[in-house]
């Protein structure tokens, strides 16, 4: 999981029917024709000339999936083995709701493609469209606790062979959550990281994969060095961008900022992460004290760029070894509960 966020303001720019015949008898010659039923109009097709202009729940068909085997899931298992119900309780509450895949660089080919298939074919199942999160750009993290991920030459074939796995099928890719805000912080990572992230998403685009790209949230950075960014890194081949992904920030703040970077980004669409922000910023973004879930993840209406509210960080996981928590990625059983007994009443 990731340790994400927070950095110093800055810019970097790097340079881009059937119609139905019915026989009538001699009786009924004379009479008015009876007007033709309208067909019914298909669902739009995904392409890269439609991903960025189609409705909502075109990208996001039937809704959001559950991951039946989340770390959500995993945790509620263990924790009632061990006879811990409370904590048991908190993380099937959790485990309940569709939560993004987020997908590191722990697999080979073989392995990667397994993972994304069988969540694939329970989304299927459910009829509902799968939303994953790529987590594996060179230098992820700058560093942090969340530290690693692949080499510039690993990174293409790996995003593409999901690309290619995801091709056909309803799913959303969440693309490197902070790779684009985190550069105030590392920004000797730009020239390298960008074209990366470009490729990435022509890949995805070139796949019929709806894909977003990190927008980073409201207080980090301004608008116009966000879009600057994102132009940089290929947004026009994506449906859009991402906002708050593990962050607290309040929907309307991350909407009025969202909608501010989508009109200097060609009107892209955009989704936020509302996982952890249902009692807003606590002065930290480490395990902070206080915080509790958002509202549940749901498809938007299509009212101007919001497509979606996401549960993209998976609430429960620590965020590294702060303010008491194990290292980033692990289940935070207490963490969770709190979460959970803290969660927001507002239903937006």
């Amino acid at each position: 999981m990731t340790s994400t966020l927070r950095a110093a303001l800055g810019s970097v720019v790097v340079v881009a029917a059937l119609a139905l015949v019915g026989c009538t008898s001699s009786d009924d010659r004379d009479a008015p024709p009876t007007p033709a039923s309208p067909s019914p109009t298909a669902p739009q097709e995904l392409t890269p000339e439609t991903i960025r202009t189609v409705p909502s729940d075109r990208v996001f068909p039937g809704g959001l999936a559950v991951d039946p085997d989340s770390l959500a899931s995993r945790a509620q298992v263990q924790l009632e083995a061990a006879g811990d119900d409370e904590q048991a309780s908190a993380a099937g509450v959790i485990a309940a709701q569709p939560v993004a895949m987020w997908i590191g660089d722990g697999y080979d080919a073989a392995q990667l493609v397994s993972v994304v298939t069988t969540y694939l074919d329970a989304a299927e199942e459910q009829g509902s469209t799968a939303v994953f999160v790529t987590y594996a750009i060179p230098d992820r993290d700058c560093g942090n606790y969340s530290a690693g991920g692949l080499t510039a030459a690993e990174y293409p074939a790996w995003s593409q062979t999901i690309a290619d796995t995801l091709s056909g099928h309803d799913a959303v890719v969440i693309v490197e959550p902070d790779s684009l805000g985190m550069l105030d912080r590392c920004p000797q990572l730009a020239e390298e990281r960008i074209p990366l992230i470009r490729q990435a998403v022509e890949g995805f685009e070139a796949a019929g994969v709806p894909a977003y790209l990190d927008g980073g949230n409201s207080n980090w950075v301004p608008p116009r060095t966000m879009a600057e960014r994102l132009r940089a890194a290929g947004v026009e081949h994506a449906r859009g961008f991402f906002t708050n992904v593990a962050g607290f920030y309040p929907v309307d703040e991350e909407r009025e900022y969202a909608e501010r970077v989508s009109a200097l980004t060609g009107g892209s669409h955009f989704v936020i992460d509302v996982s952890r922000n249902g009692r807003g910023w606590k002065g930290t973004w480490c395990n902070p004290d206080g915080v509790g879930l958002g509202q549940e993840p749901h498809v938007a209406g299509g009212t101007r760029g919001l497509d979606a509210l996401l549960w993209v960080k998976t609430p429960g996981i620590s965020d590294g070894t702060c303010n008491g928590g194990p290292e980033a990625g692990a289940w935070y059983p207490s963490y969770a509960e709190g979460l959970v007994s803290r969660r927001s009443e507002k239903d937006d």
